[in-house]
């Protein structure tokens, strides 16, 4: 007598159950990130607290293991064509938009025999009362710093300070703006002039289709090749996502030159791997 086939019920594994719930995100970055169950032919929908980048978005064996992934305002969105290994983990990184800490969210993506989140709300941490009176006590005193260095606001605090003398400021446009280099490209360069400063400012375009940037460190050389100390670098925003344009200033030492000398400028990410094309302005 034969016997009957198997039946499609008794070959296929069992249905994981569909769970909703929340994670935390660690405030140390030694501790390890949290763990979102997926698995083969399931939607797992990543929910965070915040507004998030989602040109910023990294995930490990995309697109080989994943059959569908999207990326909106406060959601990440995976769906694996195949399960995982019972000991592989895939992580998942996304950065937030408001800089706040943690400013990278990072999940660790692995599987259940069992269980599968059809949800995970993403959290950060709540900071303690003494982490806040720290934080607010380190602020009010570059506060107070601030207002010794420059005393009352607005033009009349630069006059005061002795930011702005007599000879007041010379400002100077950029002719020769250079070309695309790292995904980067100069739109136009400033200099700025006073008796106690001086100040370069470039206008940066972060291309369409590039990863975000954010300046690291500058250089700044004289036409002979002598370098000169950078006091600062700072740009009007966080970082530039693909296809946004910034203000990056580079505030050198105390100029002693004189006026009217042209500079090569240099900004580089914090990796210095991307770096603004190389610019000459003066100062």
């Amino acid at each position: 007598m034969s016997l009957a086939p198997p039946s499609v019920a008794q070959t296929q594994p069992p249905a994981r159950e569909r769970q909703e719930r929340q994670v935390v995100l660690p405030s140390n970055p030694n501790e390890s990130a949290p763990e979102a169950r997926v698995a083969a032919g399931v939607a797992t929908y990543l929910r965070f607290d915040a507004p998030i980048d989602k040109a910023s978005l990294e995930l490990e064996g995309r697109p080989a293991r994943f059959r569908w992934v999207e990326a909106g305002e406060r959601l990440v969105a995976v769906e694996p064509s195949v399960d995982l290994g019972a000991e592989e983990k895939l992580v998942v990184r996304v950065r937030y938009k408001d800089g706040a800490s943690p400013a990278v969210a990072t999940l660790v993506l692995v599987s259940h025999p069992t269980l599968v989140d059809k949800e995970v709300e993403v959290v950060r941490r709540p900071r303690t009362l003494e982490a806040l009176e720290a934080a607010l006590a380190e602020k009010e005193a570059e506060l107070a710093a601030l207002r010794a260095q420059y005393g009352a606001g607005g033009p009349a605090g630069l006059v005061f300070s002795g930011r702005i003398d007599r000879n007041g400021v010379v400002a100077r446009s950029t002719e020769d703006v250079p070309g695309i280099q790292g995904g980067l490209k100069v739109v136009r360069g400033m200099g700025y002039r006073a008796g106690s400063w001086a100040l370069a400012v470039v206008r940066v375009r972060n291309l369409p289709g590039q990863k975000p940037w954010a300046p690291g460190s500058a250089r700044l050389t004289r036409a002979d090749g002598t370098p000169v100390k950078v006091l600062s670098v700072e740009m009007d925003k966080a970082q530039l996502a693909p296809g946004e344009e910034g203000l990056v200033a580079v505030e050198p030492e105390v100029p002693y030159w004189k006026a009217g000398q042209v500079f090569r400028v240099e900004v580089l990410d914090k990796s210095g791997v991307r770096r603004v094309p190389i610019l000459n302005v003066e100062l």
